[in-house]
């Protein structure tokens, strides 16, 4: 077995996805990109939401119309410039909000970063799956189609941030360039380059730089409203979050303007891109669930999920499932890209506590989005620790690197068949319950013995709902480096399995070689299934120990982070 030291070359496991230098290629048809014009079975995979399009165009328009005004004045002059990033929405976003305040015309842009397409940091997986690209592609599209409402488009434009928009301020006169701003090394090492940057740039008029201005837009509690610094967050999330409860308030959403026009007069506005030409090929989702990307998709599913089928009253019961599309509210792949403002989410919960009813499950939402905010900001506060292997608490720990063992955790052949169904739907559909995700990262680095990163860069590969704070920030926890009281959190799988898939069902969905045998045999099926690759840590399938270590408040999406860099 290949044991972790201090230092270790990054090396190349066998590629799934080819991903070639990006090519600019003008495509403007978009058939690659919707999935809709794909047939799919329609008992077996489920579309999130559950929305036919012109559903979701009357449930986005009707939202838009609630979080926007015609009662704001501007005052602005000349050109400003949003840079989308992770922020890929209209409504409550507060930098495309500043830039129609400070202008008289606004230039959305998104970059097509190559880095995004490149490898993982250490271990050389690809940085962005087929599934996720896909959902970006969606993102965008969408993102294209609301801007236009509004008076506005979006610039698609191929090339590194910090070559592109110092060129656009140039040509544009732009004075300021607004983005969302972000936490980890990677992508503050760009914002550092666009600075940089935008400072060689010399204006006519006025005579000075363009400059760049973050705006801080990924959490419910602003980071300004927290109420201690940011040196002196809490190790402890419980501390964390009766502490923001108590002393914070979540800012309202800000009301958008109904026009956001005009935008300068651009000829080619560009296209956006289909997945050949991220290197990439089209991956039919043909069992478990097919999410829709961009921000019309992110607000149906919040009408469908508290409106329509009023599941939002059940969520604390129902949230620890790991089959269909309901058990919980699958906001998180919207979460991730920024199609989906956390304020909006919470003034949502709100006015459904207001209209209909208040209780434990309306209050859990929140709390799970309280976590996603802890994660972001002690990204902040620990900066790079969070990517070492001994993580924030600077662990010492000699992981094994076996690339064949963990092949088999990766390709969902270990033998165990509640491992083995979640890595299944993870390459399959981009997603996995936090149920799911908290069982294999167990594990794999408890049971197996496997480097933590290894788990934390494959997810980053695949998941749909993938950004480094709560991805890295939960693999810490799970690999027992990060801010976790309980050092040890092991998750007993025939426990788990009693627990949450007692018949077997869903193990025998993503496992159909399961599904004849007796729903108390299907978890540990002996020699009808694959040979277990190791012994579990603590006993066999006949012993239900009591060693969880699992914490309720564990119901973040594990999800995260990308591109090559500084963050090591």
């Amino acid at each position: 077995m290949a044991v972790l030291h201090s230092s270790l070359a990054p090396y190349s496991l066998k590629k799934l996805i080819l991903i070639p230098h990006l090519k600019p290629r003008k495509i403007c048809h978009f058939q690659a990109m919707s999935s809709s014009s794909r047939p799919e079975p329609a008992v077996l995979v489920h579309k999130v939401p559950g929305l036919n399009p012109d559903e979701m165009d009357r449930v986005s328009d009707q939202t838009f119309q609630r979080y926007t005004s015609s009662s704001v004045k501007r005052n602005g002059n000349g050109v400003a410039i949003v840079w989308f990033r992770n922020d890929l929405r209209v409504l409550d976003n507060e930098a495309l909000y500043k830039a129609w305040l400070s202008s008289r015309e606004v230039l959305p842009v998104y970059c097509i970063d190559p880095r995004l397409f490149g490898s993982t940091y250490y271990f050389g997986f690809p940085k962005t799956g087929a599934l996720r690209a896909q959902f970006l592609v969606e993102s965008l599209f969408d993102l294209k189609k609301n801007l236009t409402k509004r008076g506005l488009n979006l610039l698609i434009q191929y090339g590194k941030p910090e070559e592109v928009l110092p060129s656009l301020a140039k040509t544009y006169g732009a004075h300021t360039v607004y983005a969302q701003k972000e936490t980890c090394s990677e992508e503050l090492s760009v914002e550092k380059l666009v600075s940089k940057g935008l400072r060689r740039v010399v204006l006519q008029s006025p005579a000075n730089n363009p400059n760049l201005q973050l705006i801080w837009g990924t959490t419910m509690y602003h980071i300004e409203d927290l109420p201690f610094d940011i040196s002196c967050l809490p190790d402890v999330y419980t501390q964390f979050r009766k502490s923001v409860e108590a002393k914070c308030t979540v800012r309202g959403c800000i009301k958008m303007p109904a026009s956001l026009g005009p935008a300068p007069s651009i000829e080619d506005w560009g296209c956006v891109p289909s997945l050949d030409q991220f290197g990439l090929q089209h991956q039919n989702v043909s069992l478990g669930m097919k999410f829709v990307g961009g921000e019309s998709a992110a607000l149906g599913r919040i009408n469908e999920y508290f409106w329509k089928k009023d599941l939002l009253s059940i969520y604390k019961k129902t949230r620890n499932g790991m089959l269909g599309p309901d058990y919980s509210t699958k906001f998180s792949p919207w979460l991730a890209s920024g199609s989906l403002s956390p304020r909006l989410v919470h003034e949502e919960v709100k006015r459904y506590e207001k209209e209909r009813q208040a209780n434990d499950s309306t209050y859990w939402v929140l709390f799970e989005l309280i976590w996603r905010d802890y994660f972001r900001f002690l990204s902040v506060k620990y900066g790079n620790s969070l990517f070492h292997p001994g993580g924030p608490r600077k662990l010492e720990h000699r992981w094994s690197q076996e690339k064949t063992l963990f092949e088999t955790w990766r390709d969902g052949h270990t033998g165990y068949p509640l491992i083995d169904a979640n890595m299944k739907e993870l390459s399959t559909t981009g997603f996995m319950s936090n149920r799911g995700r908290q069982i294999v990262c167990s594990f794999l680095v408890r049971d197996m013995g496997i480097d933590w990163r290894m788990g934390a860069e494959w997810f980053e590969t695949c998941l749909l709902d993938y950004e480094p704070c709560s991805n890295y920030g939960n693999w810490t926890y799970g690999a027992g480096v990060g801010n976790d009281p309980r050092e040890d959190r092991y998750f007993s799988i025939p426990k788990q399995a009693q627990n949450y898939d007692p018949e077997g069902e869903y193990v025998a969905y993503w496992l159909p070689q399961l599904q004849s045998l007796p729903k108390d045999k299907r978890h540990f099926p002996g020699m009808a299934y694959i040979k277990q690759v190791v012994p579990l840590k603590f006993g066999n399938a006949g012993k239900y120990q009591n060693h969880d270590k699992t914490s309720t408040a564990r119901g973040t999406n594990f999800g995260g982070r990308q591109a090559k860099g500084s963050r090591r």
